[in-house]
C-alpha cells in the first residue's frame, strides 16, 4: 500500500474515483432532493432512500411520500431506492396499485434492459397474497415485457389461488418465463400441471430441465399418501 500510494498512476485514480463518486452522489440528491426533503418532513431523516430498508425499522409514515413520487422521478437509481423501500408486505395497500402501473408505463428509455421492470415485479412478488391475484395475471401474461415479468410469474404462486395453475401451465410454453413458472408450480406441488411439466425434461435448455425435475419432485411430495 505504501509503494502503491506513492504511484503518481494510483493517486491520479484514486483523486478521479473519489471525483466520480461525489458528482454521482451530487446527482442523487439532486434528482431525490422532493423526495428527500418530504421525508424529513415526515419524520425521517435520511440523506438516501436507500437508507430506510437497511435501517431495521418499520416507516409507514414514508410510504404515502414514496407512492405519491414514485410516477414523478425519472432518474433510475433514486426509482430503484424507492421501489426496494417499498418492496415489503406491509405497504401492500399503498404501494401494490403505483407499482402495478409503473410495471405498465416504464418507459424504454428510462429501463432499456429490463432490470428496472423486475425490480418492480420483485417488489410486487414480496407483497403478493390472494387479493393480488386479478392485478398480476394480466402483467404475468404479456408477453411484451419479457424476461422482468419473471418476479410477477412467481408472485402467482403465492396468491394461492386455484387459476393461478392453469395460468402458470400456460406460461410454460414463454421462453421468457418458462422458468419462472415451474418454479410457482413447483411450489404450489400442482398435480394438475405434471403432464405439462414432464414433457419439459426433453427440453433443449438444461436449465429448463432442471427446473422441471425439481417441479416434479415438489409435486411428487405433495401426493404421497402415507401408508
Amino acid at each position: 500500500m505504501a509503494e502503491l500510494e506513492r504511484d503518481p498512476g494510483y493517486v491520479t485514480f484514486l483523486d478521479e474515483a473519489e471525483q466520480e463518486q461525489q458528482l454521482r452522489g451530487d446527482a442523487y440528491e439532486q434528482a431525490a432532493a422532493g423526495v428527500l426533503d418530504e421525508l424529513r418532513e415526515a419524520g425521517y431523516p435520511v440523506t438516501a432512500i436507500g437508507e430506510l430498508p437497511r435501517s431495521g425499522f418499520r416507516y409507514p409514515g414514508a410510504v404515502p411520500v414514496l407512492v405519491r413520487w414514485l410516477p414523478k422521478v425519472s432518474d433510475r437509481v433514486v426509482k430503484e431506492d424507492m421501489i426496494r423501500a417499498l418492496s415489503v408486505p406491509w405497504a401492500k395497500a399503498d404501494a401494490e396499485p403505483i407499482l402495478r402501473e409503473e410495471f405498465r408505463r416504464l418507459p424504454t428509455q428510462q429501463d432499456p434492459t429490463g432490470a428496472l421492470r423486475w425490480t418492480i415485479g420483485n417488489a410486487l412478488e414480496a407483497m403478493a397474497d390472494r387479493s393480488s391475484f386479478d392485478g398480476l395475471v394480466d402483467l404475468a401474461q404479456d408477453r411484451r415485457f419479457g424476461f422482468a415479468r419473471e418476479m410477477v410469474v412467481r408472485a402467482l404462486a403465492k396468491t394461492k389461488d386455484p387459476r393461478a395453475i392453469d395460468v402458470l401451465i400456460g406460461l410454460l410454453q414463454d421462453p421468457d418465463v418458462v422458468i419462472a413458472a415451474l418454479t410457482a408450480l413447483g411450489k404450489l406441488r400442482a398435480e394438475r400441471a405434471r403432464s405439462a411439466v414432464t414433457e419439459l425434461m426433453g427440453h433443449h435448455d438444461p436449465a429448463v430441465r432442471k427446473e422441471a425435475k425439481k417441479a416434479l419432485e415438489k409435486i411428487d411430495r405433495g401426493h404421497v399418501r402415507p401408508t
